[in-house]
């Protein structure tokens, strides 16, 4: 089984304009609601590709009865840890000529409420698969990826964290099966600017030593590159479309990818996590099977 946490789900309310102007009434052309987190983001993209998981986290309120509703209607099974008070949050899209994003803050959650968390983690079994994905809110301890990654460290589970800055280099010393930053969040980690391929695989390579047993590394309109864990890279060009969405592709490719290593073999792992990221970005919502499996056939 693979599971995939999301600490702040949402609803993902998207709103396309011909133009804000601000202090007066705007009318939408179109709109449209999904329901997101990067969790459940990889969570719809491997439902897509036939490949089961359970999706945890937390919701609260109406809105959070919404996401799970949603997220069931997807073919996902949930195991969410429902919050007493709040609202899970709704992020606002509005799209014309640029992309504007007002998210939400999401509920509170408690220390109950992470223990109710721990407890469903513990059902993991070896074998499994566990994918924690993007930031956490403020009311969540800095450091409880590490301390998910340490509940269930000397077992067998692929880990994989798709995550930035602090967030992800804490966790480097659990040695996780796989970790996916972007080239702008490598460069972050180590306070430089990556300037070309040899910069990509000199920082993938540290990040390796520091632990992490994968790399995979997304670079927009270069690719994407990964530094397995018996020290090779790969390296993947990207798929021709026309852009039409940002929100996602990043969670699509590292779906795509682990469904895709299930057989063990790394080129076709990221042939198919580019092929996810493309199908995502060329769509309106997230990727469908249909285009995924066309996108392939360019890689």
């Amino acid at each position: 089984m693979i599971y995939t946490v999301t600490f702040n789900p949402a609803i993902d309310y998207v709103v396309r304009t011909e133009g804000i102007k601000h202090g007066s009434v705007n009318r939408a052309v179109s709109e449209e609601m999904y329901f997101g987190g990067k969790g459940i983001n990889v969570s719809a993209v491997l439902a897509e590709l036939g490949v089961k998981s359970r999706a945890l986290g937390f919701i609260a309120g109406f809105t959070g009865e919404a996401i799970e509703r949603g997220v069931k209607d997807m073919g996902i099974e949930t195991d969410f840890v429902r919050l007493r008070e709040g609202n899970s949050r709704i992020n606002v899209k509005l799209k014309d000529a640029e992309e504007t994003e007002i998210n939400g803050q999401g509920p509170h959650i408690g220390s109950e409420a992470l223990e109710e968390l721990f407890s469903k983690l513990g059902n993991i079994r070896n074998g499994d698969t566990l994918i924690l994905a993007g930031s956490i809110p403020n009311s969540v301890p800095s450091d409880i990826y590490e301390k998910i990654l340490s509940s269930l460290s000397g077992r067998d589970v692929r880990c994989a964290v798709d995550a930035s800055g602090k967030l992800l280099l804490n966790v480097l010393k659990y040695r996780p099966f796989l970790i996916k930053p972007n080239n702008f969040e490598l460069g972050e980690l180590f306070g430089a600017e990556i300037a070309s391929d040899e910069d990509t695989v000199h920082y993938a390579e540290k990040l390796h030593t520091m632990g992490a047993r994968n790399v995979l590394v997304s670079m927009a309109e270069k690719g994407a590159l990964l530094l397995d864990e018996n020290g090779k890279i790969h390296r993947c060009g990207i798929c021709k479309g026309e852009l039409k969405n940002s929100v996602g592709a990043g969670d699509s490719m590292l779906a795509g990818f682990m469904a895709g290593i299930a057989d063990g073999d790394y080129d076709r792992a990221l042939r198919l996590g580019t092929a996810c990221g493309g199908a995502t970005a060329f769509s309106d919502g997230l990727a469908k099977k249909e285009l995924i499996e066309q996108l392939m056939k360019q890689l």
